[in-house]
């Protein structure tokens, strides 16, 4: 059956299908999922395990080893990174990138058994482990509550009305509050007049402990009924507390806690994280958004409801919007719209200047209706609209016209000739589907690299390949059935008496002609050039800047902040008040919108790309929203040189926003081995390689400096003989210093811990650890810790201790300095060689890391899946051909791609991004499907009789208008994408590889075809 007489003869059928698709289009648009970027998943998981007391090489020897002991016997492990510290183990596990995210909850129930069937062998002291999964969960919806004269308990108590109201908003997932400090209930008791009054600390915190506890006091049976028994005694408010009788039952004097301790509610001096917002303290409220909806209309949602909410918000206390990624994707998705908007104009424009009224506006027709059909799909498939997805369509528009036009085109010459437009539509129809659908698949297959990448880069992009199979597949359907149906409608049938004798003229047509005849007489010479030519660009392409992916255009950036390691988290967080108090006069200046800070981690994640840094005390962040681009490129680096001259006690890295995947740092130095002072060593030589670079910058390493520990000296005798034990010193150091927990205040559904610990004037002096007095439990006094102690040293350790994959690792991180001309790839380039010829250790190790790393995963997951796609291609032209010969002339053109994209990188100094290398891979398809249409075409003349030369000759002629439509809609098509910073790269690439490659492809095609065919030139008979 022929797909055209069946559109032509069923015209209610064929125009019920236009309507379906046009309807449908347009109401799946409007349904559709709206995102700022693609959603990937994050396989990986915190396994967090608390070690009070122990040092960091204990943490890592009797905790982490037998966590990792444990996890690595998991199959579906990629990577086990660890971060050991005083007290703290954090376990990282990476999945494989196999697994997906429907697999994903089986591995982490898996991860739990493994973990929790070590829970039994930690030793005494060791918390149980948590296992935190979560890490995909994106805060698009970010909240910063303030409130001046509040106090932390009264916001996080109107967070909590806040949670409530937001979690039930269709498409809201969840809502994290972040930033409230652990209140706590003080029992502060000096130790001088416990001395004083020869009380035992144990005894009064027995007595906390066994007042204030749940227990089951039974039930008692009354008749017919059991009643439940329940006494009072509980601490229902510190009144009660206070009034607990502490002196001994042999003491003739009443002692209440009140009488000897200040007993009182507040908030932890250590708290895990700080927020500030503009300089006041904050809770960071986090709204997470489920999978698959329209963030934009979830977003409005809570807006509008976060307003209705606005007369139960107290006065003085403040809602800000940090991140709206509704707001934002909003912005992005108009944006794209309009570039769409805009490409498909310039499309049907090129197709009105060059093919007429009639064909322009049937083949804009015909773009709109495939554009909308791929909606439908799309809608149904749940591919969402995201800068990747958007982008695909744009890429693909020039190429959803290719097949329309070979057929409009083969129906006008047709007619020309004298054919009826039925007559026509048949005969192009019949001669050319198979061709157009083998060059359809082989253009697709040429994106397949990017849609079969399991890699987290690879499913960042999958959406690329899924919208341009969709548009490419419909495009091909909507040739061979809508165009010649819209033909018939628009065209007169031929008239033979006048048909026209030769239907190539024109300029165009006789420019052409006179470039070919010459290229053609002179073959050698002309394929000599051509090869010097790509010889020259191999050479420009070493010449080329190289990057991953490039920053956001998000007006926002970040600035990590690191004090030495060991600073109090509470210093930390001093200056980063001084540096707010520095930039909050300067805000309109700057044009600085919002300044957020975050002290002890990173801040909730508000988009996939962001990667919070973990818990460290001497660690902290700005995140900075700017009014716009220009305001932030002028501001981030004064703000960098203005923080190292003002504050040079701390380290300081600027980091815009990320388009893609990000590592910690640009450049990563991973050096493995045992000792951890030879692993010092070697990443000082490492660092002095990186300091040489003077675009270098932010160069630390992942252990940070070495801190101070003081060690207590214990005579074993003398403490055997006072009767105090190890452990009851550490006790007593424990409650003067910091405070122990001696139990569990109720406060509803709050259970706030109770420590006891010293007043701050004498946990705070300078001597009071000489001064510190021991309780002994065999003389039932006080003793002074210089009894048992014969002295006091002062001791290096090492704070944190990484591991990697079983092994101890340390790295050396650096950054090109910020607006540099270095790249990531340009500065590892000139250090590399340096640092690997450093002579390294027997059983130690080099490896990099940083974007070389996750560069090279994601070009290993296109090589990977590259090999079988081209072989396909190429089987498939085989299968097209019946041959060996033509394929080969068409995939010699293919390398001709090249001079074009090194021009166009070259003269518009664009970087060979990831995108670009998708890009190139895509100009394989193209080229490869123009010179189908050329073989095909060629075939077809030698068919009707023609000498080869003449058939060769007058089919380069014949093709020359719809291969260089198809690719001039495909170049120009990309334009509005040039000044996309995500797609510039790949549009540069397209723009000026297949411009380059389609000139040369209908020039040196027929110079190879002849040359592989040995056919002579006496056989050209000219027309």
């Amino acid at each position: 059956m022929n797909a055209a007489l069946y559109s032509i003869n069923h015209k209610v059928i064929s125009w019920m299908v236009v309507l379906l698709m046009m309807v449908g289009g347009v109401i799946s648009f409007t349904s559709l999922g709206q995102l700022e970027q693609p959603e990937f998943t994050i396989k990986t998981a915190l396994v967090i395990t608390n070690y009070p007391g122990a040092s960091s090489e204990q943490v890592e020897e009797e905790v982490t080893l037998p966590l990792e002991d444990a996890i690595q016997q998991m199959s579906q492990i990629k990577h086990i990174t660890s971060i050991n510290s005083a007290g703290l183990s954090q376990i990282e596990v990476e999945i494989s990138d196999q697994y997906d995210k429907h697999s994903l909850p089986q591995v982490w129930d898996e991860l739990r058994r493994k973990v929790n069937d070590t829970q039994g062998t930690m030793p005494t002291g060791v918390s149980p482990s948590v296992i935190v999964d979560d890490f995909s969960d994106v805060y698009g919806y970010l909240l910063n509550l303030t409130g001046k004269d509040y106090s932390y308990r009264e916001l996080h108590n109107f967070s909590n009305l806040l949670r409530r109201e937001l979690v039930l908003i269709p498409g809201v997932k969840k809502v994290s509050v972040s930033g409230i400090p652990q209140e706590i209930v003080v029992v502060e008791i000096s130790q001088q007049k416990l001395a004083a009054l020869g009380l035992e600390p144990d005894y009064i915190y027995g007595l906390l402990q066994t007042q204030n506890v749940v227990s089951n006091a039974g039930k008692m049976l009354v008749g017919d009924y059991r009643i439940r028994i329940h006494p009072t005694g509980e601490f229902v408010d510190i009144t009660e507390m206070k009034n607990i009788l502490v002196s001994p039952a042999d003491s003739q004097r009443l002692i209440y806690l009140g009488d000897i301790a200040n007993v009182y509610r507040t908030t932890t001096e250590a708290p895990s994280q700080i927020y500030h917002n503009n300089g006041e303290k904050a809770l960071s409220v986090g709204i997470s958004y489920s999978s698959g909806v329209n963030v934009v209309d979830i977003s409005r949602a809570i807006s509008q409801h976060l307003e209705s909410l606005s007369s139960e918000i107290p006065v003085g206390m403040q809602l800000n919007v940090i991140y709206d990624q509704g707001s934002i994707v909003d912005k992005s998705v108009s944006g794209f719209i309009i570039n769409l908007a805009q490409s498909v104009a310039i499309v049907i424009l090129v197709l009105l200047v060059f093919m007429g009224l009639k064909s322009g506006l049937l083949m804009g027709a015909v773009l709109t209706i495939t554009i909308l059909g791929t909606f439908i799909v799309m809608n149904v498939f749940g591919i969402q609209l995201q800068n990747v997805s958007l982008g695909a369509l744009i890429i693909a528009l020039g190429m959803l016209v290719d097949n329309a036009i070979v057929v409009t085109e083969g129906i006008i010459i047709g007619i020309k000739k004298g054919l009826s437009r039925r007559e026509a539509a048949s005969r192009i129809v019949k001669q050319s589907q198979g061709p157009l659908l083998g060059a359809t698949i082989i253009a697709i297959m040429a994106f397949a690299p990017i849609g079969l990448s399991s890699d987290a880069t690879g499913e960042f992009c999958a959406s690329l390949f899924q919208v341009l199979l969709i548009s490419l597949s419909i495009s091909w359907l909507t040739a061979i059935t809508i165009t010649p149906f819209f033909c018939y409608l628009l065209f007169k049938d031929g008239d033979k008496n006048n048909a026209e004798e030769n239907p190539y003229n024109g300029v165009i047509f006789n420019i052409y002609d006179k470039i070919l005849s010459s290229a053609m007489r002179y073959r050698f010479l002309s394929l000599i050039t051509v090869f010097l030519m790509l010889i020259a660009a191999v050479v420009g392409m070493t010449k080329v800047k190289s990057v991953f992916f490039p920053a956001s255009t998000t007006p926002i950036f970040m600035v990590d902040i690191w004090m030495p390691e060991g600073t109090d988290i509470l210093s930390t967080e001093t200056l980063v008040k001084r540096i707010e108090r520095d930039l909050l006069p300067i805000y309109d200046e700057h044009g600085i919108v919002n300044i957020t800070s975050v002290t002890g981690q990173g801040a909730q994640r508000f988009a996939l790309t962001y990667q919070p840094e973990k818990t460290y005390a001497a660690y902290a962040q700005l995140l900075l929203e700017m009014r716009d681009l220009e305001n932030l490129a002028q501001f981030l680096p004064w703000l960098e040189q203005y923080l190292r001259d003002t504050y040079p006690e701390a380290e300081y890295r600027v980091k815009k926003m990320e388009n893609g995947p990000s590592p910690a740092a640009k450049i990563e130095a991973r050096l493995y081995g045992d000792d951890p002072i030879i692993l010092r060593k070697l990443a000082e030589h490492v660092k002095v390689i990186f300091d040489q670079e003077s675009d270098a910058d932010n160069i630390r390493n992942t252990w940070r400096n070495q801190s101070l520990f003081i060690r207590p000296q214990i005579d074993l005798a003398r403490s055997r003989e006072i009767g105090i034990s190890k452990q009851d010193l550490d006790t007593a150091l424990l409650r003067n210093f910091n405070g122990q927990q001696i139990g569990i205040y109720r406060d509803g559904s709050h259970l706030l811990p109770i420590i006891a610990r010293s007043p701050a004037n004498e946990r705070k002096q300078a001597n009071s650890l000489n001064e510190l007095q021991v309780w002994s439990s065999k003389y039932r006094d006080f003793t002074p810790i210089t009894q048992l102690i014969s002295h006091f040293t002062s001791e290096w350790e090492n704070p944190i201790i990484m591991r990697r994959d079983r092994k101890r690792v340390i790295t050396v991180l650096a950054d090109p300095a910020t607006y540099s001309h270095e790249t990531a790839d340009s500065l590892l380039k000139k250090v590399r060689h340096k640092v690997e010829a450093l002579e390294l250790p027997a059983g130690y190790t080099l490896e990099w890391g940083g974007e070389f790393e996750i560069s090279s995963e994601a070009q290993q997951g296109l090589a990977s899946s590259i090999p079988m796609g081209y072989l396909a291609m190429f089987l498939i032209t085989v299968l097209l051909f019946n041959s060996l010969r033509q394929p080969i002339v068409i995939w010699l053109t293919v390398p001709l791609a090249v001079i074009g994209v090194a021009f166009g990188l070259l003269v518009l100094d664009a970087p060979l991004s990831f995108m670009a290398i998708i890009g190139m891979l895509s100009l394989s398809g193209m080229i490869i499907k123009n010179s189908i249409v050329l073989v095909d075409q060629i075939n077809v003349e030698l068919k009707d009789g023609k000498p080869p030369y003449q058939a060769v000759y007058q089919s380069a002629v014949s093709r020359v208008r719809p291969v260089g439509m198809a690719a001039l809609t495909t170049m120009l098509g990309m334009v509005p994408l040039l000044s996309d910073p995500f797609f510039q790269s790949m549009a540069v690439t397209i723009v000026f590889g297949l411009g380059f490659a389609t000139v040369l492809t209908l020039v040196v095609l027929p110079v190879i075809y002849t040359i592989i065919y040995q056919i002579k030139v006496e056989y050209f008979v000219t027309s």
